[in-house]
C-alpha cells in the first residue's frame, strides 16, 4: 500500500452558500409602475393595478392573464375583492368603482395584456358603483363588512333576490386632508366623518384600516406626521371616541397592518423604523398610549406591509427594491428577497391553510361505454387542470409589485 508523504492537515468541512431565493415565477404584463396587489377567489386569481390605471386578473394556476382592463385614468392607489363577483377600485382620478367580475364573466374579458398593447380599447365589466372621493393624499381605501346592515339586507335579500353584503369604505375627507370619510355600500352613502386631530398637527392621512364587531366599529390612521391614531364607536349612538395616539415616527407613515387576533398592528414609514403597537379589547375604552416595540430596520422607505393570514409573519416593499419578511412575534428579520432591480411598492400574502374542495362525482348514474371512455379523456384533462388550480390555491405565496412593471410570485414559509 503506498504512503502518502508530507504531514497530514486536518479536513475542514466547508458548508455550501446557500444561493439566493428566486421568485417561483415572475408576471409580466405592464408598463408602469405597479401600485396594488391582491389576492382574491381562495387564491385562484391575483389582481395587480398600476400606475396608468391598468388592471389585470391574473389566472395562478395557468399564470396567464383573465381579465385585462382600463380601470381609471390615473394610477391605482388598491384594489379589494367584495364577495365573489365584484371588485373595488380606488384611483388618483377622485373616483372610486366597483365591477361586477365573477368567474363566469371572465370568458367575455379581453386577455390582451397592456405590455402588448396600451391603446387598445378593451371591454371593462360591468361598473355598479362610482363614489367620487379624495385621493390627493396617495392613501388608498379600506373596507370591512357592516355588521349592524347585514340583518336589514337578509331580510331584504329575500325579496329582492340577490343583494350584497354591505360593506364600509374609509377613505380621505375630502375637504379636511386629515379627517376620514366613510361610506356604506351598496347604498352610496356617507355614514361617518372622522374630522382631523388638530391638536396632534398630524398632517394628511396617509394610511387607513376599518374594522367591526357587532355594532362597534374601529378606524387605525396613519398620518404624514408619523402619528398613529386608533379611534373606535362603541354603539350606534355614540360618538368616535381617540383610544390611542402616538408618534413612533420621524417620517410620514406609508402602510399599517392589523393582526388577525386584533391585539395589535404594525406601522412603516419613510423612516428606517417598523413598529408594533396595541390594540385594546373591543369592550376597552382605554389603552396604552405607546407603542409595544419600535425597530430599527435601517432600511428607509419600507412600505406596502401586509399580515399573512395566520398572523406568524408580515412583510413590506422597500424603496431599495428589497422584499423583507418579518416575524410577527419578535420582528425580527427573517428573509431578504431580491430580484428587482428597481423600487417595490406594494407586496400581498395568499390566504394559507384553506381547504381546496375535491371534485365530486356521481356514484348512481352508471354510464355506457362510449360515456366512459369520453368521461375518462375528460376527467384526465381537469384532473391536470384541477392539480395544477389546486397547488396554485395552497401555495403559500407572496406576491411584490415593483417599479419596473413586473410582480414576482415567491413561496415562502
Amino acid at each position: 500500500m503506498a504512503e502518502t508523504s508530507g504531514s497530514s492537515l486536518p479536513t475542514v468541512n466547508k458548508q455550501p452558500l446557500l444561493s439566493p431565493a428566486q421568485p417561483v415565477y415572475v408576471l409580466r404584463g405592464h408598463q408602469a409602475q405597479i401600485h396594488a396587489v391582491q389576492f382574491i377567489r381562495a387564491n385562484s386569481r391575483l389582481i395587480t393595478g398600476d400606475a396608468d390605471g391598468w388592471i389585470v386578473v391574473w389566472a395562478l394556476g395557468t399564470k396567464r392573464p383573465a381579465a385585462v382592463w382600463k380601470a381609471h385614468d390615473n394610477a391605482i392607489l388598491g384594489v379589494a375583492p367584495w364577495g365573489e363577483d365584484r371588485i373595488i377600485t380606488h384611483g388618483r382620478d377622485n373616483k372610486l368603482s366597483v365591477w361586477q367580475l365573477g368567474l363566469a364573466h371572465e370568458a367575455a374579458m379581453d386577455e390582451i395584456l397592456p405590455v402588448d398593447d396600451p391603446a387598445m380599447q378593451r371591454k371593462q365589466p360591468w361598473l355598479l358603483h362610482v363614489l367620487s372621493v379624495n385621493a390627493l393624499n396617495f392613501c388608498s381605501f379600506a373596507i370591512c363588512y357592516d355588521q349592524e346592515a347585514a340583518s336589514a339586507v337578509k331580510d331584504q335579500s329575500a325579496t329582492s333576490g340577490d343583494v350584497p353584503r354591505p360593506v364600509l369604505v374609509a377613505v380621505p375627507n375630502a375637504i379636511d386632508s386629515g379627517g376620514i370619510d366613510i361610506f356604506l355600500l351598496p347604498t352610496e352613502k356617507r355614514r361617518f366623518t372622522i374630522p382631523g386631530d388638530k391638536s396632534a398637527n398630524t398632517g394628511m392621512l396617509m394610511t387607513v384600516n376599518i374594522s367591526s364587531e357587532a355594532d362597534k366599529l374601529r378606524v387605525i390612521a396613519g398620518y404624514e406626521s408619523g402619528h398613529t391614531i386608533v379611534f373606535q364607536r362603541a354603539n350606534p349612538n355614540s360618538a368616535w371616541q381617540k383610544l390611542y395616539e402616538c408618534q413612533p415616527h420621524s417620517q410620514p407613515i406609508l402602510s399599517l397592518d392589523v393582526l388577525p387576533s386584533q391585539n395589535c398592528y404594525f406601522t412603516s414609514s419613510a423612516d428606517a423604523l417598523i413598529a408594533k403597537h396595541p390594540l385594546a379589547p373591543w369592550k376597552s375604552t382605554v389603552s396604552d398610549s405607546k407603542p409595544l416595540k419600535v425597530v430599527q430596520t435601517k432600511h428607509s422607505g419600507q412600505q406596502g406591509l401586509r399580515v399573512r393570514s395566520d398572523g406568524k409573519i408580515f412583510a413590506t416593499a422597500g424603496w431599495d427594491s428589497r422584499i423583507r419578511v418579518y416575524s410577527s412575534k419578535t420582528m425580527n428579520e427573517l428573509a431578504v428577497l431580491k430580484w428587482h432591480k428597481e423600487g417595490c411598492y406594494a407586496v400581498a400574502f395568499a390566504e394559507v391553510d384553506l381547504l381546496v374542495s375535491a371534485p365530486s362525482y356521481d356514484a348512481e348514474k352508471q354510464p355506457t361505454n362510449g360515456e366512459l371512455a369520453t368521461t375518462q379523456r375528460s376527467s384526465a384533462l381537469k384532473t391536470v387542470e384541477q392539480q395544477r388550480n389546486e397547488k396554485a390555491q395552497s401555495t403559500h405565496w407572496l406576491a411584490a409589485g415593483s417599479k419596473d412593471g413586473k410582480v414576482s410570485l415567491w413561496d415562502i414559509y
